[in-house]
């Protein structure tokens, strides 16, 4: 199983952090192992000063794909989910302006804690394209997302993955964060919604 992940999705988050909109999907890996266990607080590492929440729509793929055109990457998945994709982001500056690759910013232990549950397509309306979702920190909304405002689609993003990886059953993807990341602290606690069900709920420690 892997977990791809989709940088600068959203505009506005691609703004936030100084960064150009992208032409093409950017991507990137995390191990399994970055799943955070259910239930299970966050533990803040001890090298990091710069924690941040990344609240995203996930897309479970459901049938093994290689070189899928995009008018039928809607036959890979019929679920999705809410994931926050943690992110060291002092860590990852670092390695940006050294050019180093920034993994360890991105795939530690934890760094992927994914919902519940997933839900299929149809129970969300059966448009994936128009799904909201949202991130509370401390009770306080501060992030709140359409995938209807992809830059992207998830059939795109799909297609296009498809070129570079074989997809296979239970492949997660995380498709984009929107504007309003930032950081978290010990003491502080995240909760995700989908639509209006809460789906997750994390204590950083």
């Amino acid at each position: 199983m892997k977990i791809i992940c989709i940088g600068r999705n959203y505009s506005e988050h691609a703004k936030e952090l100084n960064n150009s909109v992208p032409k093409e999907p950017l991507f990137f890996c995390k191990p399994d192992s970055a799943i955070l266990p259910k239930r299970n607080p966050l533990y803040i590492p001890d090298w990091t000063n710069e924690l941040h929440y990344e609240v995203e729509l996930v897309v479970k793929i459901n049938k093994l794909g290689k070189y899928i055109d995009v008018k039928h990457a809607h036959k890979y998945y019929n679920e999705v989910g809410i994931g926050i994709d943690f992110t060291a982001r002092d860590i990852q500056e670092e390695c940006k302006r050294k050019g180093y690759p920034w993994e360890k910013a991105k795939g530690f232990d934890g760094s992927a804690a994914i919902g519940k549950t997933f839900y299929s397509i149809n129970s969300q309306g059966g448009d994936i394209q128009n799904i909201k979702f949202s991130l509370q920190k401390n009770g306080v909304t501060v992030q709140n997302g359409n995938t209807k405002d992809m830059i992207f689609s998830v059939d795109e993003i799909i297609s296009y993955l498809s070129k570079f990886m074989t997809l296979k059953i239970g492949d997660l993807i995380f498709t984009g964060t929107p504007k309003g990341v930032g950081r978290v602290d010990v003491g502080d606690e995240l909760t995700c919604y989908l639509e209006s069900e809460k789906l997750l709920r994390v204590k950083i420690k």
